[in-house]
């Protein structure tokens, strides 16, 4: 039965020029936009560099529009599991991070939300300038090249 109504849709739709050559057309821009829609996202790739708790440089890359902790997450950098990528209702500070002085001008400013976790989670501290959540950041191709440190886990964290 099935096959039958297989036949008939197939004979329907060559009986229709102006739906075949639709489907036609449509087809044929998608297979000829494929190596096009890579170099859109070659396009948006930001290359940053990651300080990692024992002192290495490490070359971290992420895409225009992710999020730093994303980027991070990817390179091994930060445990997934430790943080709700993106959720600051539900973090914890985890993803803290430090970002060079040169490159905060760059960034916005803290939102009231980053300040709030950032504060309860200093637990007695003095709150580093240089602080920030990566869930957070996000990244843009004005970041190319940001430098920032990735601080060890803390005692709370730490399985």
């Amino acid at each position: 039965m099935a096959i039958s109504t297989l036949q008939k849709l197939t004979s329907q739709i060559h009986r229709l020029p102006s739906l075949s050559s639709q489907i036609l057309t449509r087809s044929s821009a998608t297979l000829t936009s494929s190596p096009s829609s890579s170099k859109k996202v070659a396009d948006r790739l930001v290359k940053l560099f990651a300080i990692d708790p024992e002192g290495q440089k490490r070359e971290v890359v992420g895409l225009a529009g992710q999020t730093l902790l994303r980027a991070l997450t990817n390179s091994g950098l930060i445990d997934p599991d430790s943080h709700r990528l993106e959720e600051i209702d539900a973090c914890s500070a985890e993803c803290e991070v430090n970002i060079a002085q040169e490159w905060l001008e760059k960034l916005p400013p803290r939102t009231y939300d980053e300040e709030y976790v950032l504060v309860r989670n200093s637990r007695g501290r003095i709150l580093n300038k240089h602080s920030r959540l990566g869930c957070q950041v996000v990244l843009t191709p004005h970041l190319q090249g940001m430098v920032v440190a990735v601080p060890e886990a803390k005692p709370w964290d730490i399985p």
